[in-house]
């Protein structure tokens, strides 16, 4: 298999990259695009050192297993399938799934880390970096954390301001400059997503004759 394009996706938590995702891979077929997530390699929380106030740190790169996540997308490189366990933020109600990542012309791979991991972003082709304003980023934190994962709010202030930010600031906002996209997603205007799509779309398909861009 030749080696697929591939396309990094990062962005502060809170800068709508699920939605920016969702409305991404859309305008692809679904054998033409893969996608593989940092967050699903995760190492376990009770593997981990909880800090004084027993918060566990997601917000560092040693929080993931990095040379798992390398190695697959390597595997993808080769043709293969991966299967991997999906990371259910050490929620006991969800039951995780197994995910079968197929290897597709067009890879994206997408996490917090992946311009900080050397080998990884030596690998992208395209980079994509989503941004919003600290306020509208902390709101959608609070709604996500607050409502879907059922966290304290004292519990998501502390982790925003000593894990989220820190780990914003010195492991992804010095790629930003490097980046071929920044898009600033402060209204979930789908427009701002779709317009992003297409320019990536008609990259590609001036790229590859062979993807059919819909």
């Amino acid at each position: 298999m030749n080696k697929p394009y591939v396309i990094g996706i990062a962005g502060s938590s809170g800068s709508g990259k699920t939605f920016f995702l969702k409305s991404f891979l859309n305008h692809f077929l679904a054998e033409q695009v893969t996608l593989i997530s940092q967050d699903d390699y995760y190492i376990p929380a009770n593997t981990k050192t909880k800090e004084e106030n027993r918060h566990y740190n997601f917000d560092v790169p040693t929080a993931i297993n990095r040379l798992a996540f390398f190695h697959d997308i390597k595997e993808l490189f080769d043709g293969h399938t991966v299967y991997r366990e999906e990371y259910t933020f050490n929620n006991p109600d969800a039951v995780p799934k197994i995910l079968e990542i197929k290897p597709a012309p067009i890879l994206i791979v997408e996490g917090l880390f992946i311009f900080h991991y050397e080998e990884v972003n030596e690998l992208l082709d395209f980079r994509i970096f989503l941004d919003a304003e600290e306020s509208v980023a902390l709101a959608r934190r609070l709604k996500r954390d607050l409502i879907e994962r059922g966290y304290d709010h004292e519990d998501v202030m502390y982790k925003w301001n000593n894990h989220v930010v820190p780990a914003y600031n010195e492991y992804l906002a010095p790629f930003k400059p490097i980046c071929d996209l920044v898009i600033i997603n402060n209204t979930d205007d789908p427009k701002i997503i779709d317009d992003a799509a297409n320019k990536i779309s008609l990259d590609l398909k001036e790229k590859n004759s062979t993807i059919k861009i819909i």
